[in-house]
């Protein structure tokens, strides 16, 4: 997989961990932590960007897992 985005929506009663740019989820799970944790191990692998989204899909948070040359200071973690 290239270095695409990952995005965690919802998709009906379910999350999906979904690829940007693909018409088919990786994954979907029962809770968006459970679908946020799996898409954590997927851009952490692919050295991409993790995007989590609200149930209306406003995005709620954004975690960065690629080499950037000038990182900002991570308050969250």
């Amino acid at each position: 997989m290239s270095k695409r985005n990952i995005h965690i929506v919802p998709s009906g009663n379910r999350w999906a961990v979904k690829p940007e740019g693909s018409a088919q989820p990786a994954s979907t799970h029962l809770t968006q932590g459970a679908a946020a944790q799996a898409g954590r191990r997927l851009a952490q692998a692919n050295q991409s960007e993790l995007v989590i989204h609200r149930p209306n899909g406003q995005i709620r948070d954004k975690d960065s897992y690629g080499n950037d040359s000038c990182p900002p200071k991570d308050a969250k973690h």
